[in-house]
């Protein structure tokens, strides 16, 4: 008999939701916690939607849809990279999923072979290695240094390309370190795969939305569109939105990647919410100025806690060019000692210091390739950020 295992054993579960359980342990206890490590944003889904999911179930759209999405979600979603990117596409290339998650996995497991390859730019969103391993593959993380602004060079990417690479992944912005790629660095990384015919592009533009000072994020499909029969570009309504509940993602591919997606969607899933694909459609169809207004608050805000953190002895942090997280390097904390006699010598370690002493929770940034740094979401109450900024820093100045 084999001894093999089924795939699913090798999966691990996500760094957050493990961190995010420790919250609610110590919160059952009676603790305190200001929680700043959640990917949602302290918005409320727009009115409009929340009326168009409750109009759609009172008159009856609460049946099964097409299994890649209703006609309307999916003319919502080309108009969408009409206005966001410029970029045409038919009905039969677009697949509404649960989720931009949903999608991503569903696009591997219909293109991985066991041991086909996924170059995924690190630090990174952890789950992208869980995705490729879950089809079969191996996800291959290549730093990007920090003194690049954690972005994949073309001189790197060329290096780590293999027989066996199937994917490249580009996150613009990236979850956690906020950085966003240019049209001309997206050209470059582009150059790298024209000349590998069998490495495809999935392009996670989740963050889209989330740009500061004025700047644009690009998709890798405007700076290179003659790779459009190789390139998937996934996005959704969650974080633009403040629809993370909702579970509404989609996907543009070439038509017949589409249609195979969609058979695999149909065996695991079927499709998505009837309901909210109404308020999904309500969402990009709608008025769109609420993305502007929630923008400039989230920049207020991102300037508030790059103020306040680097006010933290030991600790630093630069202002992220996009996404609503702050990377906060722990370098200068260490290697100190806290009053209760432990050595911090991991960002694991700053993190669970502060969760346990003064009720603030950071993510860890090892479970994202970031060693030494955690993760602070600013998409909060502003009373949050300050508190959490005079918390921190005192819990850095008691450090010896």
């Amino acid at each position: 008999m084999s001894s093999a295992q089924p795939q699913a054993k090798s999966l691990h579960s996500s760094p957050a939701a493990a961190f995010r359980r420790k919250v609610l342990e110590l919160r059952s206890q009676g603790r305190t916690i200001i929680d700043m490590t959640a990917g949602d944003l302290d918005f409320p889904t727009p009115p409009h939607v929340v009326e168009a999911a409750v109009a759609a179930a009172r008159a009856g759209e609460t049946r099964y849809t097409n299994v890649d999405g209703t006609p309307e979600l999916k003319d919502a979603v080309r108009e969408h990279f009409r206005r966001q990117n410029g970029l045409e596409f038919e009905r039969s290339e677009i697949i509404v999923s649960n989720g931009s998650s949903q999608a991503i996995a569903t696009a591997f497991a219909v293109t991985l072979k066991p041991g086909d390859e996924v170059i995924v730019p690190s630090p990174c969103w952890a789950t992208y290695h869980g995705q490729a391993s879950l089809a079969g593959g191996v996800a291959v993380p290549v730093p990007c240094a920090q003194n690049n602004g954690f972005k994949l060079r073309p001189e790197d990417l060329a290096r780590a390309i293999t027989p066996r690479t199937r994917w490249i992944i580009v996150n613009n912005p990236v979850n956690p370190t906020g950085a966003v790629y240019t049209h001309a660095e997206l050209g470059g990384l582009c150059e790298v795969v024209r000349q590998h015919p069998g490495v495809r592009v999935l392009a996670d533009n989740l963050y889209e939305h989330f740009v500061f000072d004025g700047a644009r994020a690009v998709t890798p499909l405007e700076a290179a569109p003659d790779l459009r029969g190789r390139m998937v570009t996934v996005s959704g309504v969650a974080k633009s939105y403040s629809m993370t509940g909702w579970r509404i993602g989609y996907a543009a591919a070439p038509a017949d990647l589409v249609a195979e997606m969609t058979k695999v969607q149909y065996l695991v899933t079927s499709c998505t919410s009837s309901i909210s694909q109404a308020a999904a459609t309500a969402a990009l169809a709608g008025p769109q100025a609420v993305l502007t207004e929630r923008l400039a608050i989230l920049q207020s805000k991102r300037d508030l806690a790059v103020s306040l953190v680097n006010g933290c002895e030991g600790l630093s942090a630069a202002p992220p060019e996009g996404t609503f997280y702050l990377c906060i390097s722990c370098a200068g904390v260490i290697g100190k000692r806290t009053p209760q006699g432990r050595v911090l010598n991991t960002g694991e370690d700053v993190s669970d210091h502060l969760l346990g002493t003064v009720g603030i929770a950071l993510l860890p940034g090892e479970g994202y390739g970031l060693p030494h740094y955690v993760r602070m979401t600013f998409a909060v109450p502003t009373e949050h950020i300050h508190a959490a900024g005079r918390l921190i820093g005192e819990a850095c100045a008691a450090l010896t």
